[in-house]
């Protein structure tokens, strides 16, 4: 079955555009015109994935955005922030929110088709697991459930240990953990999380560090910055 993709946005031109590449690539599409409309239809159906316009009439999408993320039968649904809104602050907002990617306007159909099939496949792809024995290890005070995507921090201060990342951020702790010491630069970072074709900055990689640190509180401390390269986890 083709993954559903529902695109919110007010822009009809916009939807003409991009409805057709992404069917030829075989992608099942649903289009709704405001927020309230793709909150309606998100309670009823569950998409593979959200491309969500920020700038909508009625609901504007940083709430519809609230809204998927609060609900526990969606709160995964990877989402691609739309936007006119180019400039650096708005990209870095729309990161930190939690969103799985963001492409500014104006972009190229082929980069959308990129971004969409990058992020479904960093969501639905099995793992390499050839560094890892059995399904789960730990490094330090952090346990990771490979087989179930699950995170526990488990320093004394913690209350609840169990840690909710999205599948960006759980990649991400995976990677640094498998290999404690090791340093990863940005572009490698990129490469193996994001994948080779996606078209991304250093800043996206620095904002979903500072959000997962953020995530995993005490245990965050273990994810070390390198300066003028990149980052590792603490050996």
């Amino acid at each position: 079955m083709n993954p559903k993709i529902l695109l919110v946005e007010d822009d009809i031109e916009i939807v003409n555009m991009l409805r057709v590449p992404l069917e030829q690539a075989n992608f099942t599409v649903a289009a709704v015109h405001d927020g309230e409309a793709a909150i309606d239809f998100i309670s009823k159906q569950t998409p593979d994935l959200i491309l969500l316009d920020l700038m909508l009439p009625k609901i504007d999408g940083l709430e519809v955005y609230r809204s998927v993320r609060h609900n526990n039968r969606t709160k995964n649904i990877p989402i691609i922030m739309l936007t006119a809104k180019a400039e650096e602050i708005d990209r870095v907002v729309g990161l930190e929110l939690g969103a799985d990617d963001y492409i500014a306007k104006p972009f190229s159909i082929r980069e959308v088709i990129l971004r969409v099939q990058a992020v479904l496949r960093r969501n639905h792809a099995p793992k390499d697991l050839s560094q890892v024995e059995g399904n789960w290890f730990k490094v330090h005070d952090v346990h990771i459930d490979i087989e179930r995507r699950k995170v526990k921090c488990l320093s004394d201060d913690d209350s609840n240990p169990e840690v909710e990342l999205t599948a960006t951020e759980f990649d991400l702790l995976l990677m640094l953990a498998k290999s404690p010491g090791r340093v990863f630069s940005r572009n490698i970072l990129m490469d193996q999380v994001w994948g080779q074709d996606y078209y991304g900055v250093d800043r996206t990689v620095d904002t979903h560090m500072s959000r997962l640190r953020r995530k995993l509180g005490t245990c965050g401390d273990h994810i070390q910055t390198v300066h003028g390269v990149g980052y590792r986890f603490k050996s």
